[in-house]
Parts: C-alpha cells; structure tokens; sequence
C-alpha cells in the first residue's frame, strides 16, 4: 500500500486531511507529530524516513502566523521556513520519494502587480515588505522544487493556496492568520463586555479557502497534477476584511458596535486577487463553501474546544 506522508500533519490543514483519510483507503496516512518528525533538523528526517520509506509527502510544515508575527520575526520566518524546506526536499530526493505536493501562499506574490495574479507572476517582483522574511523562504520553496525536477527529474510539485481557515487553527491573539484572530479577539470582548475594535480599516480583500475544501484538493493534485508550474487554489469571491469581522461578531452573539481603528499601516496588503482559471480548466466541476457557512462552523467549533484549542 502506499504510503502518504503529511509534513505539518497536526496543523489546520493537516487535521483537515486527517478528516478525509478514510475517503482515500488505498493509501496509509502517515501524521507525525513535532516530536516524531522535527523538520528543521535534518537527522530527524532522515531517521523517520529510513523507518517508513514513504511512497508521497504532502509538505505543509512551516514556520506561519498573521501580519503581526511576519512584521517583528521576520529572521525566524525567513531561516525557519529555509531549513525545513530544504530537509524535506532534500530527503524526499534521497530517499525516492514518487512525488511532493508542496505548500505556498498567495501572499508571496508581487506587492506591486496586475490583478488577477496568475501562476506566471510569482517571481515578476519583490513581496509586500510586512511578509518579506516569509514570502521569499516560500518562494525559494518553489526554486528549490523546481530545480529538482529539472536536474534529478523528480517529480516536486506546488500549490498555492489563498487564505486558510477552519477548525483546529491557531487561534493565537498576536501570531493567528485574520479569521482565527478575529474570532479569538471578539469572544474575549464579549466575555470581558469591551469594544471589539479590529486593527486597521476594514477594506483589505482576501479570498478565503476553507482548510476542508483545500483538503480534498491536495488530494486531487497528488493524483493528478504533474506540472512544474505552481497550481494556484483559491475561490473566486473575496471579501473585506470588515465583512468578516462582521460576521464573526454575528456568529458569537457579540452585540456591540464592531469598530476599526483606521490606521492603514495596520492592514498589509490591500489585496491579493488570484486567479484559479487554470484550475478551473483541469477541475471543471470545483466548488467551494460558502463562506458565511464556514465562519458559522468555525466560530462553533471554537466555542466548543476553547479549552483545549491552539490560543
């Protein structure tokens, strides 16, 4: 049988293939945990694949966090993401791995670009400055991928996905991507009866992919997508950062004013547009939750596991 392991596999989106493993029974999952498999130490990697040989890696392990962690720690997101990028490659290679799915993100595309970003413009100039440490350890991630299918022929491949969320996050006040942030910060306001008052102004555009639905598309890229061209995975419809949090007050009851702080240093980049036509071209019939719906079930998962939740 073969093997699938997923690097990161404790994280959003490896619970989420955790939740799908039963639909694919031809495979034997592998989810180590950071003790069993540290990604930034290169003996740990060639220990656990000398004793599991896997068949394919689905790498999602990664150094991440929201706009604040990328704009004070911008040395651990650079050489962090670096190092375990390197090792996992380099032992995927050495060990005859069939075939990598490996894990971008839109925000490494141009700050200064035509919208909508397709998988042409990765490298058509620098990042947003806020993520810079993280975004170009992503995109040597792409380099290093690349250059082995072109001098070894192994078959590494890319995706990159717009901004995740979904039960297990990291619900983290300060390192948290913006939903989990949001959710976090609103039902502390309600507990506490203070202002929910989110950094910035509202405006900024994201499109949101549901850590289930981004699942289930690895899962068809480790099957059938063989391109050295990174994959973009993002539904069409964006929404406001202001829109979200609006809902997220909704979800949790929060009755009080949902205010901003107006401060545009506070909001990173305005937007992120990108285009999934070429995905939509090999995957003709891919839809994707509605985001209300999944906002609705994310803030209910959080209530239900606050005590024991990443925060």
């Amino acid at each position: 049988m073969a093997t699938v392991l997923v690097t990161g596999g404790s994280g959003l989106v490896g619970k989420a293939l955790q939740r799908l493993q039963k639909a694919y029974k031809c495979y034997k999952f592998l989810f180590p945990t950071r003790a069993e498999l540290d990604c930034t130490d290169l003996a740990s990697i060639h220990t656990y694949f000398q004793l599991h040989r896997p068949t394919y890696v689905i790498h999602l392990a990664a150094n991440v966090g929201g706009l604040f962690k990328n704009l004070t720690q911008k040395v651990g997101m650079l050489e962090d993401n670096i190092a375990i990028n390197s090792n996992v490659l380099r032992c995927c290679h050495e060990y005859k791995v069939v075939k990598v799915v490996s894990c971008l993100s839109t925000c490494i595309f141009p700050n200064a670009t035509t919208y909508p970003i397709d998988e042409t413009m990765l490298h058509a100039g620098p990042p947003h400055p806020s993520n810079e440490g993280y975004a170009y350890a992503k995109r040597l991630l792409e380099v290093q991928s690349r250059a082995y299918r072109r001098q070894y022929g192994d078959n590494f491949v890319c995706v990159i996905p717009t901004n995740l969320y979904g039960p297990y996050d990291n619900f983290h006040l300060e390192d948290a991507h913006v939903i989990p942030a949001l959710i976090h910060r609103c039902y502390l306001c309600r507990e506490m009866k203070k202002p929910f008052a989110v950094k910035g102004t509202g405006a900024p555009l994201r499109q949101f992919l549901h850590c289930d639905d981004f699942a289930l598309l690895l899962m068809w890229t480790l099957e059938n997508y063989n391109e050295e061209t990174p994959l973009i995975i993002a539904p069409e419809k964006e929404y406001s950062i202001g829109e979200v949090a609006t809902s997220i007050a909704r979800f949790l009851n929060y009755k009080e004013q949902v205010e901003f702080t107006g401060k545009s240093e506070e909001d990173g980049q305005y937007k992120k547009t990108a285009s999934n036509e070429k995905l939509r071209e090999l995957y003709p019939q891919l839809t994707f939750r509605e985001l209300e719906n999944g906002l609705r079930e994310t803030v209910s998962w959080f209530l239900e596991n606050y005590s024991a939740l990443r925060k």
